[in-house]
């Protein structure tokens, strides 16, 4: 089990931590019913905070940034020598988490995507895990709400008796979403990417070679390019540049030179 604490890639402080010691942290939480906001940054996701100092102050103030991702994992071993000995990833850490949940009697709630993807996620997971519980799902709105439409929402939640909250709404809008909620629910909140559509089967995942290579980002950009192509044509580049800036101390990179958000965004 591999937890040695947040380290700085690029001014955002990502955990340098392995799947069993990330699920032991949610799954903790989970059964105390402790606040916990997650999620598993891959480079696109740390260039989010890098490129805008309001958003990097929500990322920072996470309880758990999952280095999702062989090039962010890469970069804790280079900088940090931590030795970790693979990334974890958004899609993967939500079966582990729903393994644990269905063991341990802890029900979860599925909140984001279309209510089509919804029903799919859900007959998939309890086909998987037979013992699982999931205690309400809610499509997003895709677009901005109300404070009282976010009251309902946090209602809902907390009346279904869910112990984990899964949401998929698409980076950076879901981390705003559990940077926000996460003052409202005494649970995990964790933002786990595409792994609504993966587990759904609206999406392939990338083949694991491809995977441990670094290279998940040009199979997900032949599958979408229309809609990925300047996330990675653009910012891995960038990524590379200031790592290696950071890497030689040319460049410094300070997590707390950010602006705290002036209100809410309020995303549903």
């Amino acid at each position: 089990m591999i937890d040695k604490g947040k380290k700085n890639i690029l001014g955002v402080c990502v955990n340098a931590i392995d799947y069993e010691a990330a699920v032991e942290k949610i799954i903790t939480a989970a059964r105390e019913r402790q606040k916990m906001t997650v999620s598993a940054l891959a480079v696109h996701g740390v260039m989010t905070g890098v490129l805008d100092e309001v958003h990097r102050y929500r990322l920072n103030h996470l309880d758990l940034i999952l280095p999702d991702g062989q090039p962010v994992r890469w970069a804790l071993n280079l900088l940090y020598k931590v030795g970790l000995p693979e990334r974890v990833s958004g899609p993967d850490i939500m079966l582990h988490i729903c393994q644990r949940a269905a063991l341990e009697g802890l029900s979860i709630y599925l909140y984001g995507s279309k209510e089509k993807v919804l029903e799919h996620l859900a007959k998939n997971l309890c086909a998987k895990f037979p013992k699982l519980v999931i205690a309400g799902t809610q499509p997003s709105k895709f677009r901005r709400i109300t404070p009282e439409e976010k009251k309902e929402i946090v209602k809902q939640i907390r009346d279904s008796g869910a112990a984990i909250t899964f949401v998929g709404l698409g980076c950076p809008r879901q981390e705003v979403w559990v940077y926000e909620y996460g003052y409202e629910l005494s649970m995990p909140l964790i933002a786990v990417g595409a792994a609504f559509d993966f587990h759904a089967g609206n999406l392939p995942k990338a083949p694991e070679f491809l995977s441990k290579l670094g290279l998940e980002w040009l199979y997900r950009l032949i599958q979408e390019p229309k809609r990925l192509w300047k996330r990675y044509i653009l910012l891995n580049p960038l990524y590379i540049w200031l790592f290696i800036l950071q890497a030689l101390n040319l460049r410094r990179f300070e997590p707390w030179k950010a602006t705290p958000p002036d209100g809410e965004i309020l995303y549903g």
